[in-house]
This record gives C-alpha cells, structure tokens and sequence, in this order.
C-alpha cells in the first residue's frame, strides 16, 4: 500500500462485517461497509460466545457494553432429553484462567453494540445500506466494486463477508453449492422467568433424531432451537409450536414451559448447511471472512466466535505495507485454525442425528465416557486457550468479574 491510509471494502454488515471494519479502523485503516438489506440490522437469534470469542470482544473494546445485557454463564449441561446429564462443564472457571468469560447474547444486541462502536468512526468509516455488492474486478493497484444499485467503488482490498453463498464467494470460488446437513432447525426466544432457568443457564439436550438447546440471554428472554432430521426445503403448515410441543412431548422441564411461552411468529425455521473446508479463500486483494470462509454449523457454538478472531487477525495482518501478502498470511493462519473446526462441528451434528435405538445407547454411552474427560478438555485447549495472544490470564474486565458475581447471587436468591 503507499503512503496513503489504505482504504478497506467489505461486503455484509452482518457481525463479522462490522467486527472487521470495526478492528481495522482501530489500527488507522478508512474502511467501507456494503450491506444488501435497507436497515442495518441483524436477525433475533441468540449466540453462544464462548471465552474465545468474549477475549475478542474485549481486545475490540466492546465486551462492558456486550456484558451490560448478556450473562455470564458458569455451568454449560449436556444430556438426554429425559434429563440425564453426561457432562457439566465448569467454564465459569475461564474468567479466572483467561480473564473473560463465556456468555450468551442475542445476535440483535452484539450486532448493535458492534455498529455503535464504529459509528464513532463516522469520518473513515462509511456503512452503506441498500447497497449489496454484485461483483467486482481487481488489478495491481486495487479493487472496484458494483453495487446493486448500479454504482462502482474503488478500493485498495476487497473482503467478502456476506455469508455461505455471499457474491464475493461466489465471484472467487465459483457457484458451489453447500452442503446438506440433514437436519433442520427451528430458533426461537421465549419470554420467560423460570426456577428452572436462572440467569447463565445453559443446556443441550439430545433424543432420538432432534435435539433442544436452550440458553437464557437476556433477564427473562430465552433463546431456544429444536433440531430434527428431514428433508431440506420444506416448509411448516398449521400450529409450529404444536407441532414442537408434541416432537418434545416428555422432555425435561422447562422445555414444554419455553415451547408454550413462545409466539409463534418468533419461530424461524432453517435448513443447516455448511460446506467443507476449502484450501483458497482469496486471490490478489481479495479474502473471505466468518460463515463466507468457513461456515461452522452449530454444533460446536463457534461461528460467531470464529468470525470475530478473523477480524483481529485480519487487522493484524494488513497493519503494512503490501496488502497481497498480508491476506495470505490471514488465510493461513485462519485456514489451520477453522477447517478443524468445520470437521468437528458436522461430525458432532452426524451424531446428534442417530435415530436407531441402539445407536442411540451407544452414543449416550460414550458421551458419559468421553465428554467429560476428554471432549471438554480438547475444546478448551484448542477453541478457548487460541485467544490467549489477545489476553493475559488473570486480566480480566472490571465487567466480567462483576457480571460473574451477580450471576452466582442470582442463582443462590432462586434457591
């Protein structure tokens, strides 16, 4: 790049959209966003943040105002779907080894808390609404855009973050499509104080064919998603929340409660795809970042986190002078660090799908045996402990640490 504060396009304004913009402006570098939708905004969901992502949160500045409606969690639980538990993780003990803890929060929120940040970057930092990117040419000196509104804007580097079939993806990649899972998801939010949900809860409960994870993240609202094998493509007719209660007839409590505190209009419906690790992401001045580079299903709770690693390490790299080199450094690193990732999260999906009984023994046997002595502790050291070059241990947020003592006074009040 010359002398120049280079200038940074990226295509989606969705979480790792704006965590990129938002950690390239810090080092100085003028950035613009392009995002297809008219309002920038982000769906209702709710996400699981372990202590890698929260690491990122703070290093980007944000993770006090994240912490000011998300809790803390300090006990993730896995079990059967009639309340068996085969593993309890302790990850509140992340905020004393790693400094930041492991939270909830819906996506609206961080996406709001990310956007207000870069807003305080008005002069170099334009978001630009109603404006997808459609395409785009590159030569030695920079990129150029279209728009979907016709316009042309040029750049120094391109980065695709507009998701699994973004146009940038496609325009560097070709028209793949992804891949199946073969399960389907249902995401809702219940609006629900429960004695059976206090504040940091977090469970994940398997039956034969589906699975419910429910998370609280918010006071009083609870993200939820039921998952069950099907074909892709379909559509649901009649009472969906009927429809779940009796799939999740018997469960243990409070599923049937979150179920009936739910609108039905705030249940989404989606196929989960991902797509196999690819081994290119870029050319020239142009990379893909978060679910465009790698989409991780679920499964492991690590796309919003991985995303926002991408976007510090992409800041990193392009902190010089010679932007082609720099992504693919980026790649590099992010590449050995996701396709493991992707792996792991459709082979753990592959097994939350069994529908035979005895395979269903077989799995509930050794999770019992496995997840808590050896799945946990891989988690951590190759998910969590990465973060740590962002993080000292033992420096953790004034935030966290007070967000980590009301939650254990919430819980001994509900006793």
């Amino acid at each position: 790049m010359t002398d120049r504060p280079p200038t940074v396009l990226i295509s989606g304004g969705g979480i790792g959209g704006l965590a990129a913009a938002l950690a390239l402006r810090q080092r100085g570098i003028r950035v613009r966003v392009f995002e297809r939708a008219a309002e920038l905004r982000d769906g209702g969901a709710g996400l699981h943040i372990w202590t890698n992502g929260t690491i990122a949160l703070q290093r980007l500045g944000v993770l006090d105002e994240v912490l000011d409606t998300a809790p803390v969690q300090h006990t993730t639980h896995f079990g059967t779907w009639r309340g068996d538990l085969f593993g309890a993780w302790p990850v509140g003990d992340f905020i004393d080894r790693y400094g930041c803890p492991t939270i909830a929060v819906e996506r609206s929120v961080l996406h709001r808390v990310l956007t207000a940040a870069l807003s305080k970057y008005s002069a170099d930092a334009e978001i630009r609404t109603g404006a997808a990117v459609v395409g785009f040419q590159q030569d030695a000196d920079g990129v150029t855009v279209e728009l979907s509104d016709g316009d042309r804007v040029r750049g120094d580097v391109l980065i695709g973050a507009d998701g699994i079939n973004g146009a940038v993806r496609t325009g560097l990649l070709g028209t793949h499509p992804p891949r199946y899972t073969g399960y389907i998801a249902w995401r809702g939010k219940a609006q629900l104080r429960h004695a059976d949900i206090p504040p940091g809860t977090f469970y994940a409960l398997f039956g034969p064919g589906t699975r419910f994870t429910f998370y609280d993240v918010a006071p009083g609202v609870v993200h939820w998603m039921s998952v069950a094998n099907g074909e892709p493509g379909g559509r649901d007719d009649g009472d969906v929340r009927d429809m779940l209660a009796r799939r999740h007839s018997g469960w243990m409590p409070p599923v049937a409660e979150i179920l009936a505190a739910t609108a039905p209009e705030d249940i989404i419906r989606g196929d989960v795809l991902d797509r196999a690790p690819d081994r290119r992401w870029g050319t020239g001045r142009v990379t893909l970042l978060g679910d465009a580079a790698h989409p991780i299903t679920f499964n492991i709770g690590q796309g919003a986190c991985q995303a926002l690693e991408d976007a510090l390490v992409l800041s990193e790299e392009l902190d010089g002078t010679d932007p082609v080199a720099a992504l693919r450094r980026y790649e590099r690193l992010r590449r050995a660090r996701t396709a493991g990732m992707q792996r792991v999260a459709w082979r753990i999906g592959r097994l939350g799908a069994v529908e035979h009984p005895l395979l269903i023994r077989l799995r509930e046997l050794g999770m019992r045996m496995v997840w808590p002595r050896l799945v946990f502790r891989i988690a951590e050291r190759d998910q969590i402990a990465y973060a740590t070059r962002w993080s000292s241990p033992k420096q953790s947020s004034s935030a966290a640490e007070d967000a980590a003592g009301q939650h254990l006074s919430d819980r001994r009040s509900m006793r």
